[in-house]
């Protein structure tokens, strides 16, 4: 078994107290793997990085969404209070409610709108956990396919059997294992070198096709795909035209609009180490001049705290990528 490399260290105080192993994957724009580290060819469950291939799916099979309801159905939202509405629009066009959702209650994502819902009286809810947008968009198309919504998260059921078939198609790998996702449907292990494909084939793929569709919609309203407060918004913001879905225990995964791709796997499952060698595999990959640096920068770090101060930071491991210690 591959012992992957350090890719991310915290440093307090000037001394390196936590490290992160994972692995990593670049492909430049014409499809050849230009940056690599640890074992990327290990199969992994994304989590929520499969997301944008499951609404390739859910338009294969009928679904009818566009723009801001797309975006919703491809994320991870914060549970804002626009998410809800859109919840709620996706099922009322499908004549459904929020009772047939089948994800779990949850509370928001959103700090700020958790203790909003909590200073009303008010608590968890089907349609505020992070994953609804995907659950109302999978009854809608089973509505709209004629099959039914009962069952709509067994594995075998005829959705989630198009699920599999466009994650392995898209990743061009077979399915390694068949998991549970955290809001209950069925969760499909690949490679993230299987991972950075798909999300290159999104923005590569013609204009108006599903690929292309999810593609754009989570681009144009990456809001729609996160929320207002999230580190995958400000990635997007920027770099403009930049593709990223974050998954559960440590995954990001990102394309350029030329073809350029990538994926990371933390092996901890850390999400504090995500964000920062996410952005050293964008800068290892060539970030182009449109994109705003001095926000990198502040993404690239995690600050570490000590009473009231700063006194350390979260950062990629020195030369990782090959990049300057």
């Amino acid at each position: 078994m591959t012992i992957n490399p350090v890719l991310v260290e915290v440093e307090r105080s000037g001394f390196v107290e936590s490290r992160h192993r994972g692995a990593a994957i670049g492909i430049d724009a014409g499809g050849a793997v230009a940056v690599r580290a640890g074992d990327p060819a290990a199969p992994v469950f994304p989590r929520s990085a499969n997301k944008p291939m499951q609404a390739v799916a859910m338009l294969r099979s009928g679904l009818d969404l566009d723009d801001e309801l797309l975006a919703l159905a491809a994320g991870s939202h914060s549970g804002e209070d626009f998410h809800m509405e859109g919840v709620e629009k996706i099922l009322s066009g499908a004549g459904l409610v929020a009772a047939d959702l089948r994800c779990p209650e949850s509370w928001p994502l959103d700090p700020a709108t958790q203790h909003d819902i909590a200073r009303t009286g008010r608590g968890p809810s089907r349609p505020r956990m992070n994953c609804s947008g995907k659950h109302a968009a999978m009854l809608a198309t089973c509505v709209t396919a004629g099959w039914p919504t009962d069952g709509y998260l067994d594995p075998g059921h005829p959705l989630q059997r198009a699920v599999r078939d466009v994650v392995e198609e898209m990743a061009g790998e077979p399915v390694a294992a068949v998991g549970v996702d955290g809001c209950g449907a069925p969760l499909f292990a690949v490679s993230i070198a299987g991972v950075a494909r798909a999300f290159r084939a999104l923005v590569l793929a013609g204009p108006g096709t599903p690929e292309r569709r999810v593609a754009d919609a989570m681009r144009t309203h990456p809001q729609w795909t996160s929320g207002t407060r999230r580190e995958e918004l400000w990635l997007m913001e920027a770099v403009p035209g930049l593709l990223v879905k974050c998954g559960a225990e440590g995954v990001d995964a990102f394309a350029f609009g030329d073809g350029r791709a990538g994926a990371v796997k933390i092996d901890d499952g850390a999400m504090r180490a995500r964000t920062p060698v996410t952005v050293a595999l964008l800068r290892a990959l060539g970030v182009h001049d449109g994109a705003d640096k001095a926000a990198l920068d502040e993404l690239s770090i995690v600050q570490v705290r000590g009473g009231d101060g700063v006194v350390g930071a979260i950062r990629p491991a020195p030369g990782v990528f090959g990049q300057p210690s």
